[in-house]
């Protein structure tokens, strides 16, 4: 004999954890979104063209924050960049990740890190990887 209200009782669990499950998945979407520390930032936003340990597209950048703009021997630069006489801080970092063309015109890097946070994120990814 089939009984009703353990059917819908089955029925009802059987809902409750698929609203459940979709919730907790949707929770886990919104986090993927959000890098979760500054390194995953710097993966996300630079890794494509830097990696901190060998040139890619861009120069590497370990040890970046301090160092003169275009010195690192093994990475061909603009010549607007390597006549600028820039030293990498805060200041000319947050500059730089602002705006490239309107720190240094002529350079070959395009790329703009728009959100504040962001950029503040990778400076400070960048300072710590050159132990300051």
């Amino acid at each position: 004999m089939f009984d009703r209200s353990k059917s819908r009782a089955a029925g009802a669990a059987a809902g409750a954890f698929a609203v459940l499950f979709a919730g907790l998945t949707l929770l886990d979407v919104g986090r993927a979104q959000a890098p979760a520390s500054k390194k995953e930032l710097f993966d996300k936003r630079c890794g494509g063209c830097h990696a901190l340990d060998r040139d890619k597209e861009g120069p590497q950048l370990h040890g970046v924050y301090g160092r003169k703009a275009a010195s690192v021997e093994s990475f061909q630069y603009s010549d607007a960049l390597k006549q600028s006489k820039i030293v990498w801080t805060d200041e000319t970092l947050e500059r730089w990740l602002t705006d490239t063309e309107k720190l240094v015109p002529n350079n070959d890097m395009t790329v703009r890190v728009e959100k504040p946070d962001e950029r503040r994120a990778i400076i400070a990814y960048l300072r710590h990887d050159s132990g300051k």
